[in-house]
């Protein structure tokens, strides 16, 4: 596919990609979601404050997960688990990108279902920017988010609906076929973000002010 003179993968060679990446580390990828996952669920399951716990620790985990992730993509070698929790490192600025995020995609929502998806789409890559750039404002990485996936909503939204059939086939597994699914999308994913950057910004996010795209 060609946008602006640049190639972009298909998401057929993302999935590809990912599976090859994943070869012989299969085990490396498992674990580290499956820490990620545990956490986060048990954070929500906490009773009455669970739901603000999960809140004020998502930006950091969700910093911590694209950085493992980014890792691993950019390695042949396993990725030290305790780089899940790295966000942390940077808790304030995770702290608020997580933030802003949830009270966006929740305004965007109150209008109808879908433009909360779009939002979500929008605002997708935002995580993976802060990783690359941890002195990054997080209304910058938001920006810069919204721009690059300008005209590529549509492509990540086919990427996450072609792993429907394989989320399907894992309820009957009892949902453990999902230890094997959450790191194959989520390196996809990944794989789609790193796709994305080869396309010039040109500053384009500081001349598209908040507008749901």
């Amino acid at each position: 596919m060609y946008e602006q003179g640049n190639y972009h993968r298909g998401n057929a060679e993302l999935k590809d990609i990912a599976r090859f990446q994943l070869q012989g580390r299969w085990g490396n990828a498992i674990l580290g979601f499956l820490i990620y996952l545990i956490i986060t669920l048990a954070i929500g399951g906490v009773p009455r404050a669970g739901g603000f716990i999960a809140l004020i620790l998502q930006g950091p985990m969700m910093l911590g997960l694209a950085k493992f992730f980014l890792q691993f993509k950019r390695t042949n070698e396993n990725v030290p688990y305790e780089l899940l929790f790295s966000g942390f490192n940077n808790f304030t600025n995770s702290l608020i990108l997580g933030v802003l995020i949830e009270v966006f995609v929740a305004l965007w929502s109150c209008l109808l279902v879908i433009p909360g998806i779009i939002a979500l789409l929008s605002y997708s890559q935002a995580f993976y920017i802060m990783a690359d750039n941890p002195d990054i404002a997080p209304m910058e990485a938001l920006q810069m988010s919204r721009s690059y996936m300008n005209g590529n909503k549509g492509r990540l939204f086919l990427l996450q609906l072609s792993f429907i059939g394989w989320a399907i086939l894992s309820i009957f597994t009892l949902g453990i076929g999902m230890l094997w699914l959450g790191p194959y999308i989520k390196l996809s994913e990944t794989n789609f973000y790193e796709d994305l950057m080869i396309r010039p910004l040109d500053n384009s996010f500081e001349e598209n002010s908040y507008d749901g795209d």
